[in-house]
């Protein structure tokens, strides 16, 4: 579980999250949403201990982040920064991750078959796709079989056959009983493979429903973005 209370973040003058408050639930897939700017990675940032709130706390699993236990084999992490050396094979570049957390080799190979990358992960970073390098990065948020996983713009880089296998991927893993926060900047992108949505704006939460409720998922977007989805 995630949990998020009066959480404020200013940057200087700027203010990035303005006293957001949500929590996020087992064995459920919630989708974050919002446009440009909104606060997403902020806000993600400050649930993995990565940017002090200026005000308010977030936890997971009952805890900040910074005083879990395990915290590698608690929560998986895929940030948009993510990045590998481009001279290593997908497996060694998770070999390396493995090492570094404690985590037996084995699994490496185990979190390959499971985005589909037995084959490739024998390969160079550097020949990798955009999406071949997204789900690299999916691989690695798994490694430590985590009870939690935020993934920031995990559909980024991939094309619709991909969007539908991340369905899948993130289907299998919440049927396991995690906790599993997506952010995204699309509506349709994630429509068919999230519980419930979190839409925010300009820092603040203007929406928590179900993704059930799509007519007014849709008209919140439509008036944050100017743009209709169809996702009927």
């Amino acid at each position: 579980m995630i949990e998020v209370e009066g959480l404020t973040k200013r940057f200087g003058p700027t203010l990035a999250v303005d006293d957001l408050s949500f929590s996020v639930e087992p064995a459920r897939i919630t989708g974050f949403l919002g446009p440009n700017g909104a606060g997403k990675s902020t806000t993600m940032r400050a649930i993995l201990g990565l940017v002090r709130p200026t005000a308010g706390r977030t936890t997971i699993l009952g805890r900040p982040y910074r005083d879990l236990d395990d915290p590698v084999g608690r929560v998986g992490v895929l940030l948009e920064t993510f990045d590998a050396h481009p001279g290593r094979s997908g497996r060694n570049h998770l070999r390396v991750l493995a090492v570094a957390g404690g985590i037996p080799r084995t699994r490496v190979d185990e979190v390959l078959a499971l985005v589909d990358m037995r084959e490739a992960g024998r390969r160079r970073v550097k020949g990798y796709s955009l999406g071949m390098r997204q789900r690299l990065g999916l691989a690695a948020a798994p490694l430590g079989d985590p009870e939690v996983l935020v993934l920031d713009e995990p559909a980024n880089g991939l094309d619709p056959q991909g969007i539908r296998w991340l369905r899948d991927f993130l289907r299998g893993l919440a049927g396991e009983g995690r906790t599993i926060l997506i952010s995204s900047h699309v509506l349709s992108e994630v429509a068919q493979t999230v519980d419930e949505v979190l839409i925010l704006d300009r820092g603040r939460l203007c929406a928590h429903r179900p993704m059930s409720d799509i007519a007014s998922l849709e008209d919140a977007f439509l008036d944050l973005t100017g743009q209709t989805e169809q996702l009927a």
